[in-house]
């Protein structure tokens, strides 16, 4: 029986054809693969939250996708850790103490990849021990690293383990079985910042250079004991790793409140960004704010930061250098440190 309504039509061998049925099929499968198609491009999967709330973290452990990844020293994990989580200190994923912002060598950070387990697949949660604000760096550093190796499904504990254990949330000293992975990395150029790169750009106005230190360090009033010479790359802005958090805190605020500090502090969205400090460790905090949180595209992190840079044997350009006498004096005080500290 033809539908109601479509007209009647008989070929030679007297078989009724119906063309309109067949067009409303052909078209609706293709307005069906055109909606499917859309969807697809309007809800991609969704990816990780960078930040996770304890509450948060603690609805998604069960899952066995999700890997906590507790970078605090070993002693204090083997006291006390969240449930299921995996230890690596931070100092596994730094380089010497010479210039520790250096990024490890590719097969070390890969069979540390490995031994934890992870894959593209791994929800990889970093968790630091939620001290201070600088205690945060530590966490973001090893998420820059982990999105280096080409992970994307990663997030941090916000507030590290002071807000787990301020939250009540169970705790135990088990240390898990994890299989290893095979998960081969390579390094995402895109995200890191090379020296050469930064000697190119220096001066050139091409590029928003942002020393994440404090400000004693920025106008060359200290330095880090591995750096040669005080001061900032020239033509870098300041804005303190710091500026993100609540006072007194190691909680990261909400993205709302981190629009309005971007927005007060001298930084262009639409400009390439490079994050410098030290040793890229508070310079991670900034590069997490602006790249992670707020989403911002072609934000890059320096690792070697101001250790490296002073270390190059030529005097590369920097501003805020103090006087020979003002560097002498910095250098004797770091002698007394170390003979009477």
């Amino acid at each position: 029986m033809v539908p109601t309504g479509l007209s009647q039509a008989r070929d030679k061998a007297g078989r009724i054809r119906v063309p309109e049925l067949r067009c409303q099929i052909t078209m609706s499968r293709r307005v069906a693969f055109a909606c499917l198609l859309l969807a697809a491009i309007a809800f991609p999967a969704l990816a990780a939250p960078p930040l996770l709330t304890p509450a948060e973290l603690a609805a998604r452990t069960a899952n066995p996708e999700v890997r906590v990844i507790d970078i605090r020293d070993a002693a204090a994990y083997a006291n006390q850790h969240i449930p299921g989580a995996v230890s690596a200190p931070y100092g596994a994923w730094r380089g010497p103490a010479g210039n520790p912002g250096e990024l490890p060598a590719l097969p070390k950070l890969t069979a540390l990849v490995q031994r934890l387990g992870l894959t593209p697949q791994t929800h990889a949660v970093v968790v630091s021990s939620g001290a201070d604000a600088t205690d945060f760096g530590a966490s973001a550093r090893v998420y820059w690293t982990l999105k280096v190796l080409g992970l994307k499904e990663l997030s941090v504990l916000n507030g590290g383990m002071a807000a787990w254990t301020a939250a009540g949330l169970p705790q135990d000293s088990v240390v898990p079985t994890v299989a290893a992975s095979t998960y081969s990395p390579t390094l995402d150029a895109g995200l890191v910042a090379t020296r050469d790169e930064l000697v190119a750009l220096v001066g050139t106005g091409k590029a928003t250079l942002v020393d994440a230190r404090p400000a004693a360090f920025y106008h060359g009033e200290t330095r880090h004991q591995a750096a040669k010479v005080p001061g900032t790359l020239k033509g870098a802005v300041n804005v303190e790793h710091a500026t993100w958090f609540r006072p007194g805190t190691s909680t990261f605020v909400s993205a709302d409140e981190a629009r309005k500090l971007a927005a007060a502090a001298p930084l262009d969205p639409a400009r390439d960004t490079v994050s410098f400090c030290n040793t890229g460790h508070w310079a991670a905090t900034n590069w997490f704010a602006l790249s992670e949180v707020l989403g911002q595209k072609q934000v890059k992190l320096y690792p070697g930061s101001m250790v490296d840079w002073t270390q190059d044997p030529a005097a590369l350009p920097m501003d805020h250098v103090p006087s020979r006498f003002e560097q002498l004096a910095t250098d004797f005080r770091f002698w007394v440190a170390r003979t009477f500290d």
